[in-house]
């Protein structure tokens, strides 16, 4: 690097580029990948290239520092510096850190999975933290059946599942698991927390939304539907909103999940039959029950309450 510097030295002198500029210049000169690159490229590069090449070393150099010690005012933060050339010049570009990739990787997959109302560890849950059973091997074994089925034949109907059970036995967190390894996989899930998602509807009506919110839901490409059956349900919301979601979905023949602390015979003859003003309505239960049957398989999911031990 002498006869480098020396050339380069000559050059500046003859540009009156000396004193501050100078020594600016010799901490650049000796930053090791500076050195390093232009040995690499020497055949192509004049002493007055790298002069006019300055700027973009400088700004190497700087950037690198920032790199190194992690800094926020970094021009493009998670990028790595590095030199290249540009013509007969030397230039700066910022390549991606594997770090940085993984990350975008990440919220891609994360991206692919619509969360509606609910919580950040079904937000994060995933199959190899399930905590496997000998009363929940099946709805383990049926998620594993489903999401191998799905991902051979994404466009062929698969008929999803409805997990049920009491309190506190995972059939939301099996949801969530399901939905994000799907996402891994490429596929897109809503999941929708049911008793919110009614209320959210009742409130869209005054912001004139109802339909614009229904559609994102009734077309996803995976649905599951959280806790159905927890709140009292209006003749409204089982009609117009539940009813055109099911209907559509067995038209389109789109994969449906749900999570019920009822079981099928239950969800039809002690939530959905009777409606908020204690009227009876068999026929319409059994209308949404056809399409709830149509649409999934129950499984029964048994165990300890696993909320009381958190």
């Amino acid at each position: 690097m002498e006869n480098i510097g020396k050339g380069i030295d000559k050059t500046l002198k003859a540009k009156n580029l000396t004193g501050k500029l100078d020594r600016l210049m010799e901490e650049v000169m000796n930053d090791p990948d500076v050195q390093q690159f232009i040995l690499d490229h020497r055949e192509q590069l004049t002493d007055d290239d790298i002069v006019k090449s300055y700027a973009k070393l400088y700004e190497f150099v700087q950037e690198k520092k920032k790199f190194e010690l992690k800094d926020a005012t970094m021009i493009a933060p998670g990028y790595e510096p590095r030199l290249f050339m540009n013509f007969h010049f030397i230039d700066v570009t910022y390549v991606p850190t594997e770090s940085l990739i993984k990350q975008k990787a990440q919220a891609v997959i994360k991206n692919r999975v619509k969360a509606m109302d609910m919580p950040k560890d079904i937000r994060e849950a995933r199959l190899d933290r399930f905590e496997l059973t000998s009363e929940r091997k099946e709805a383990f074994q049926e998620a594993f059946k489903f999401i191998n089925e799905f991902e051979d034949s994404p466009k062929s109907f698969h008929q999803g599942l409805y997990f049920q059970g009491t309190f506190g036995v995972g059939k939301t967190y099996l949801l969530g698991a399901i939905a994000n390894t799907l996402a891994e996989k490429g596929f897109q899930t809503t999941l929708v927390h049911f008793p919110t998602f009614a209320v959210e509807m009742k409130q869209s009506i005054q912001k004139d939304t109802v339909g614009d919110k229904l559609d994102a839901v009734k077309k996803a490409q995976i649905l599951m539907i959280d806790d159905i059956g927890a709140d009292s349900m209006s003749s409204w919301v089982r009609d117009d909103i539940l009813g055109v979601i099911l209907q559509y979905r067995m038209q389109e023949q789109l994969p449906t999940f749900f999570s019920s602390n009822f079981n099928m015979k239950q969800l039809e003859e002690e939530h959905l039959r009777v409606t908020q003003r204690g009227e009876e309505e068999p026929l319409k239960a059994k209308r949404i029950m056809e399409r709830v049957r149509y649409l999934t398989k129950e499984i029964n999911m048994i165990g300890k309450n696993r909320r009381m031990y958190e």
